[in-house]
Parts: C-alpha cells; sequence; structure tokens
C-alpha cells in the first residue's frame, strides 16, 4: 500500500474535469487526488474516457478543457505548456509509442535530461557522464543495448518500443507517470520486463497513474487505489481488489449501478 504522509501536498489534484474532441465532450466531471508515493490505476470499458484523460493532462492540444481545474504540485496545470509540464516530472507512456526516424535514441534521451536539468538550474549532462548512466539504465531494464543507437522506435517491436519508454522513464525520473495502456499488444515476457522498470521507479516522492483495460498489468504493478471511469465520470473506486472483480465481472455491473443511481 501507500508510503505517503496523508497529510502532504498532492501531487495531483483533478476537480471537476470537463473535456472534449472535435465538439465531443468525452470526460464529464472527473475528480482525482493523487499524493507522493501512491499508484492509481484508472480502468473502464472501451471509449469511457481513460486515455482522454491521460492525454489531457500531459497537454495535447487536440484535446480541449471546457471546465474543470488541474493542480500539480499546487501549480495550476492548465496554464502549462506540454513541454513545461514535462520538465517539471510528468512524463506520458503512449499508447502506441511514435516513430522518429532520423534521431537517434540516445541523442534524444540526453536531449531530453539535459532539457529536464537547464529547466532546474543544472548545467547539461557531460558525454562521459550520461555514457556512464546510459549503460546502467539500459542493464536496469533489459533492453538491447543496439536499441539506442537506432533512431527511436524505428523498426522496433511492440515491446521494444515500450521497453524504450521505461528506458526513458529511468533516465528522466519523473515525479508524475502517466502509462496509458502500456500493457497493449505484449506478451507476458515484456509485461513483466515493462512492469518491473515501472516498480523500481516507485517512490515515496513520485507517482503514477496506470490507465488499462485489462486487469492483468497489476499483477505485476500493485495500485493503492484503483478507479473505474464509465462514460467519461469515476464511478467507482476502491482497492486493489476492485481490479479483480472487474476481471471476473466485467464492466457491465458498474455500468448498471451508474444507471440505477441516475435513474
Amino acid at each position: 500500500m501507500t508510503t505517503a504522509n496523508q497529510t502532504d501536498t498532492p501531487i495531483l489534484e483533478v476537480k471537476d474535469l470537463h473535456v472534449s474532441i472535435d465538439g465531443q465532450e468525452i470526460l464529464r466531471g472527473v475528480d482525482l487526488t493523487v499524493r507522493p508515493g501512491e499508484v492509481h490505476a484508472i480502468m473502464g470499458p472501451n471509449g469511457s474516457g481513460k486515455s482522454t484523460l491521460a492525454n489531457t493532462l500531459a497537454g495535447r492540444p487536440e484535446y480541449t478543457v471546457t471546465s474543470g481545474k488541474v493542480l500539480y504540485n499546487g501549480a495550476d496545470l492548465l496554464k502549462m505548456q506540454p513541454e513545461d509540464r514535462a520538465r517539471e516530472g510528468m512524463f506520458l507512456a503512449f499508447q502506441y509509442p511514435i516513430e522518429l526516424p532520423g534521431v537517434r535514441a540516445w541523442q534524444f534521451l540526453k536531449a531530453a535530461i539535459d532539457a529536464k536539468r537547464v529547466h532546474q538550474g543544472e548545467e547539461e549532462m557531460g558525454a562521459r557522464e550520461f555514457d556512464r548512466l546510459l549503460r546502467s539504465k539500459v542493464e536496469e531494464v533489459e533492453i538491447d543495448p543496439e536499441l539506442v543507437r537506432r533512431s527511436v522506435n524505428e523498426g522496433f517491436s511492440g515491446g521494444e518500443k515500450k521497453r524504450n519508454e521505461v528506458l526513458q522513464m529511468a533516465l528522466l525520473e519523473p515525479k508524475l507517470a502517466l502509462l496509458d495502456e502500456t500493457d497493449s499488444g505484449l506478451d507476458i515476457d515484456a509485461l513483466r520486463i515493462v512492469s518491473d522498470g515501472v516498480n523500481r521507479l516507485r517512490r515515496p516522492d513520485n507517482a503514477a497513474v496506470v490507465v488499462t483495460h485489462y486487469q492483468r498489468i497489476l499483477n505485476y504493478i500493485k495500485p493503492d487505489y484503483v478507479h473505474v471511469l464509465v462514460d467519461g465520470r469515476i464511478a467507482l473506486s476502491g482497492g486493489p481488489e476492485l481490479a479483480e472483480q472487474l476481471e471476473a465481472r466485467g464492466y457491465d455491473w458498474v455500468r448498471e449501478g451508474v444507471d440505477a443511481a441516475s435513474g
């Protein structure tokens, strides 16, 4: 369970968040509080708004916030540009990581680390220091060292792309990691490696929000809280046992409860 002190300032506070895409409302009043040391799982059926929540928090421009408030470490997240959110320690692991032809993975990683360091008033990392750090993290997340010499994600398998994102997380050490269905398309071995990488990053001063449709990744990444998103709202919250109930019963019983309450 969580190692957080419940009097700590939350890393993330989402209050009555409404979000639209192309004029269609997807999130219809989401409330969520994430404190240091916690892992929250966001589950729900397809189209419920899970990925919309993660992408909105990261600042993707196609998602329009129509009302609500989001605080990140006490600051107004919605006033921050996406790149500033990243520099302040927010990380989004994509459901479908994109390829960057012509950009070497190690160059991309060093540029990301240097951008964060400069934002924090530090000097850029020296080449030798970065090389040592990169080698240690490559071993830690069990990724093929050859992949960091190639263009970012170009020709990578699905599992290699996800490992590459875990490598990025290991290097950047985010304050808040948003994992958008990072288990999508992974076999059991890749799922274990990705989950182990996420678990190694868990500390009392950071947090993670794991967005997933299935319970299986939560066998490896143990959440403190599970929230069920239905029709753009959090319909039910509970502990890790809630994920097991969802695996056994599906989502219809949650939706039926929502319909009964609204009726």
